[in-house]
């Protein structure tokens, strides 16, 4: 699989995204449904800490990836889910640390809901990933 960042503007660069990806050669495609901070029994977790809870996504998010074969570095679509942006944005670093090792910048957006399906929780993240 290759990726071709797709950047008019750069102002995303120090975000961690590009604007878009031009992607070839993938053969498998994997389209994770939203990832919040739930245990293996779907039990929410870390009620009121946005940090925890962005951390916990964050690694749901991989387990699904790692069972289809897949790591951080396949993914080429996030969409993101905050029931506190500017909460969530103070602990976007936890992305960096996620997708930053691995070298990519998947082109992302990040929306204000009111709340999430389930009550205590503030953060989803959804990806979409190619191998």
């Amino acid at each position: 699989m290759e990726r071709n960042a797709i950047n008019p503007w750069p102002w995303s660069l120090p975000l961690g995204y590009n604007q878009g990806e031009v992607v070839t050669g993938a053969s498998r495609r994997l389209i994770v449904a939203g990832q919040t901070a739930v245990d293996e029994t779907g039990a929410p977790k870390h009620p009121g800490d946005m940090r925890a809870q962005i951390a916990l996504a964050l690694e749901n998010l991989k387990s699904v990836l790692t069972e289809a074969g897949m790591s951080p570095a396949n993914v080429v679509s996030l969409r993101i889910y905050a029931t506190d942006v500017d909460a969530a944005l103070k602990n976007f670093d936890l992305l960096g640390r996620t997708f930053g090792p691995e070298g990519v910048r998947p082109p992302m957006s990040l929306l204000g809901v009111t709340r999430l399906a389930i009550a205590p929780l503030m953060f989803e993240i959804e990806a979409e990933a190619l191998a």
